[in-house]
C-alpha cells in the first residue's frame, strides 16, 4: 500500500479538549499550518465516548477554547447546581468542538483526519480504509494524548465477573428498561458519583444502591470556584482561607481539618479521613444527596463478582445475580511521569494550572507562538503534578503558586492571561478599584499569607 505524503508546520495528535485549545490559540495567534489526527469520528476527544448525562465538573465559563464562548454565561435555576454557573453536557461539548473546528478547516491552514490512528514516526493510518499518510513536519509534533484521558466505556473492568452477572459501563444506565433487584456502583471517583446521583434523580431508592468505595476522597467545593464579579467575595475569600490554612497548619492532617472546617474541601463522611484526592469538583447539594446512600462498602478494591457475593481486598459482601453492576472504576487520566512540555521538536501539553486542562493547553500554545528557547518556555510552563492522594493538594498548590509568580513578572504574558476567557479570576483581581475596601481586604489577606504559606508548605511536605 502506498503511503500518501503531507506537509505541515505542526502535527497535532488528538482533537480532544486539550488538542482543540492548543490548535485554537495557535490558529488565531500565528499563520502556522496544522494537521490534526484523532481516532474519534469528530472533535471532542473523550466527550464522544462519555455517558449521555455527564456534565463538566466546573463552570462552562472557563472551559473550551479561547476564541469561542461555551454556553450562555447563565446560572442554573433549579437542581443540584442551582444558583451556580451552567455546566455543559457532553452533547453540548461535542457540538461546540464541531463549531470550533469549522472555521479552522475553512481557512485551508488546518487539515483534520478523524478515524485515524497515529502509529509514530510522523505517520498515521486510517481506521476505516487502512490507508497510511506520512507527514513532513516543518516545526513540531504536539502530543495531546500523553495523559490518556479515558472513560469506563472504552476499557473493560479490572475485576473478574462470573457468568450470569450483568455489569455495564455508565453509558448503559439510561437504557435500563426493567428494574433490577438493586444497583451496585463500583468506584468512588467522579464517575461513581455521577452514577449515584443519576440513580437518585431517577427515583431509585438509596436503599437499593450499594456503593463500592475503595477510597474516600476530598473534593473541591464548586461554590468556591464560580466566575464573574458577582462571586468575587466567595471565590477570593476561598483563596485567602486556603492560603491562610497552609500558613497556619502544623501538619498535613491539621491542614485538612482546617480546609474541611471552612468547606474549601468537601468529604462524604465527616468521620472518615479521605485517602484520595483527584481534584473532582462537587457542590454541597450533591453531597447532601449522596449522603442518603447508607450502604457504602469500604473494603478496598473489588476483585471479583460471584453470583452470591462480591470479593474485595479486605472481605466479602453478599449479593444476588439479579443486581445491575455499574462499572465506574476507570481512572480518567493516567498519572504519567512528568516530562518537559517543550523538548526539541516535540510539545507534550500537561497541566500548568491546577484543574485547568484547556487553559493550560492554550497558554502552552501561546508560549510556543511568542517565546524562543525551550528553557525559557519550560520555565513558564512548569508542570503541575496530577494528584492521587491528599498531600498532592499541597504539591499542586506549590507549583501553581510558583507558576503564577513567574507569569506575573512577564508583562506581555500577564496581558494575554487577563484577556483569556479560559482564565476565570486574574482579570477580576487586577480590576479591583483601590477604594473597594471589601475586595482589597481579601486581596491583602491573600498577599499577607502567601509568603508564610510558601515557607510552611515546604516544611509540611518534608514531614509528610
Amino acid at each position: 500500500m502506498n503511503t500518501q505524503l503531507l506537509e505541515t508546520d505542526y502535527l497535532i495528535i488528538g482533537s480532544g479538549a486539550v488538542g482543540m485549545a492548543f490548535a485554537d490559540t495557535l490558529f488565531h495567534e500565528t499563520n502556522a499550518s496544522m494537521v490534526i489526527v484523532d481516532r474519534h469520528h469528530g472533535p471532542g476527544g473523550h466527550w464522544n465516548d462519555a455517558y449521555p448525562f455527564v456534565r463538566l465538573h466546573q463552570p462552562s465559563a472557563y472551559y473550551g477554547v479561547n476564541s469561542r464562548k461555551l454556553g450562555s454565561d447563565s446560572k442554573d435555576g433549579s437542581g443540584i447546581n442551582v444558583g451556580m454557573y451552567e455546566r455543559a453536557s457532553s452533547a453540548e461539548l461535542v457540538s461546540y468542538y464541531e463549531q470550533v473546528m469549522q472555521p479552522m478547516l475553512a481557512s485551508g491552514r488546518v487539515r483534520y483526519f478523524p478515524m485515524c490512528d497515529y502509529v509514530g514516526n510522523h505517520t498515521f493510518k486510517s481506521l476505516t480504509s487502512g490507508a497510511e499518510r506520512a507527514v513532513t513536519v516543518r516545526k513540531k509534533v504536539v502530543d495531546t494524548t500523553y495523559l490518556q484521558t479515558k472513560v469506563p466505556s472504552t476499557q473493560p473492568p479490572k475485576y473478574a465477573i462470573a457468568p450470569g452477572i450483568t455489569c455495564v459501563p455508565l453509558n448503559e444506565l439510561p437504557r435500563v428498561k426493567q428494574p433490577p433487584s438493586g444497583y451496585v456502583v463500583v468506584g468512588s471517583g467522579k464517575t461513581g458519583i455521577d452514577a449515584c446521583l443519576w440513580l437518585l434523580e431517577n427515583n431509585v431508592s438509596p436503599d437499593a444502591i450499594i456503593w463500592i468505595m475503595p477510597r474516600d476522597a476530598w473534593y473541591h467545593n464548586r461554590a468556591k470556584v464560580q466566575p464573574s464579579e458577582e462571586f468575587f467575595t466567595q471565590s477570593y475569600g476561598a483563596f485567602a482561607q486556603q492560603i491562610e490554612a497552609v500558613a497556619a497548619a502544623t501538619s498535613i492532617d491539621d491542614l485538612f481539618v482546617r480546609l474541611s472546617a471552612s468547606k474549601e474541601l468537601l468529604r462524604l463522611d465527616e468521620t472518615v479521613s479521605p485517602t484520595m484526592f483527584h481534584s473532582a469538583i462537587m457542590s454541597e447539594s450533591e453531597m447532601v444527596e449522596l449522603q442518603r446512600i447508607k450502604n457504602i462498602v469500604r473494603l478496598g478494591r473489588l476483585q471479583r463478582i460471584e453470583l452470591n457475593q462480591m470479593v474485595l481486598d479486605r472481605g466479602t459482601v453478599a449479593t444476588d445475580p439479579e443486581r445491575l453492576y455499574v462499572d465506574c472504576s476507570a481512572s480518567a487520566i493516567a498519572r504519567q511521569r512528568i516530562v518537559p512540555v517543550f523538548n526539541g521538536n516535540t510539545i507534550t501539553p500537561q497541566f500548568v494550572r491546577t484543574v485547568q486542562p484547556t487553559f493550560s493547553a492554550a497558554l502552552i500554545a501561546h508560549v510556543e507562538a511568542h517565546y524562543a528557547d525551550d528553557a525559557g518556555k519550560n520555565s513558564l510552563c512548569t508542570v503541575v503534578p496530577l494528584p492521587d492522594e491528599p498531600t498532592d493538594w499541597l504539591r499542586m498548590l506549590a507549583v501553581n503558586m510558583a507558576n503564577q509568580q513567574r507569569w506575573s513578572k512577564d508583562k506581555a504574558l500577564m496581558g494575554w492571561i487577563m484577556q483569556s476567557r479560559l482564565d476565570g479570576f486574574s482579570a477580576l483581581a487586577r480590576n479591583v478599584a483601590p477604594d473597594d475596601i471589601e475586595k482589597m481586604s481579601l486581596l491583602k489577606r491573600y498577599g499577607k499569607a502567601a509568603g508564610p504559606a510558601a515557607a510552611n508548605m515546604q516544611a509540611l511536605l518534608a514531614a509528610a
